[in-house]
């Protein structure tokens, strides 16, 4: 099954509304919201963070923000976070970095999203490249039961 296909299934599994679209190269995350007809904002970065303890969650981080790892680290209760390698982040989800979601991954890590993303219909990750999926914010949050706070910094 494709990364598209997992990503459909779990949507459609969670009652959740996606449309996925294709949209061409891009050679930065700015070229890729103006294919899509959105700000960097409307971008949302699925990444993979691994804790101290070996398992892993995803960060949910808008386009023009990057995560904020001693806020990231207050709000898991944890010394330690990191960024894995691509295999290690292959390993944990089932999907190629610049494809990633929360959504059809192959083991259903926590999710934690920033607040700024609320009340916004945002593209993500479709689990392939050249692929987007569009979802309202809102619904995407509650269909994970994400934790949402303040955790990101400007890019």
């Amino acid at each position: 099954m494709s990364g598209v296909d997992r990503v459909a299934d779990d949507a459609r599994a969670r009652g959740l509304e996606i449309e996925i679209v294709e949209r061409g190269p891009a050679g930065s995350l700015a070229e890729a919201a103006a294919s899509l007809g959105l700000s960097p904002a409307g971008i949302v970065k699925t990444l993979v963070v691994k804790r101290h303890d070996g398992d892993f969650l995803f960060a949910l981080v808008p386009g023009d923000r990057q995560i904020s790892w001693p806020k990231l680290r207050a709000l898991v209760g944890v010394n330690r976070l990191r960024m894995p390698d691509a295999e290690v982040a292959f390993e944990a989800t089932g999907y190629e970095r610049g494809t990633i979601t929360p959504l059809g991954s192959t083991t259903a890590w926590p999710v934690y999203a920033d607040e700024r993303m609320i009340g916004r219909r945002i593209a993500l990750g479709a689990g392939a490249h050249g692929r987007s999926a569009f979802v309202d914010a809102d619904a995407l949050i509650a269909s994970f039961g994400a934790t949402v706070a303040d955790l990101t910094d400007p890019a």
